[in-house]
């Protein structure tokens, strides 16, 4: 995806995302929440997959109809990453060579 793909897709979508004290992370524009545990939360947005890491996570607040999560818990990071490379095979390599 090149960089005006990228600006076009940004300024069509609007996605919040706010992390207060990295305790809580509310999240707008989510489309699906493809996995989670209390590690990873693996979400699909409107602007690729975001991957949340941390400790004891909890979704503390699902509604895909308002686009809306809420995760709590001790969060160490946050990436995001292409839908078009999760299905070219990247998150395989990248379990892989975890």
């Amino acid at each position: 995806m090149n960089i005006e793909d990228r600006k076009s897709i940004t300024n069509s979508v609007i996605q919040n995302i706010i992390l207060e004290n990295r305790s809580k992370l509310s999240i707008s524009g989510v489309l699906d929440v493809l996995s989670f545990d209390d590690q990873v939360v693996i979400l699909e947005t409107d602007l690729g997959l975001l991957t949340v890491k941390g400790d004891n996570l909890r979704i503390n607040k699902l509604s895909i109809d308002t686009s809306e999560v809420v995760v709590e818990g001790d969060i160490i990071s946050l990436a995001y990453s292409d839908k078009a490379s999760e299905k070219a095979g990247g998150s395989f390599l990248g379990k892989i060579f975890k």
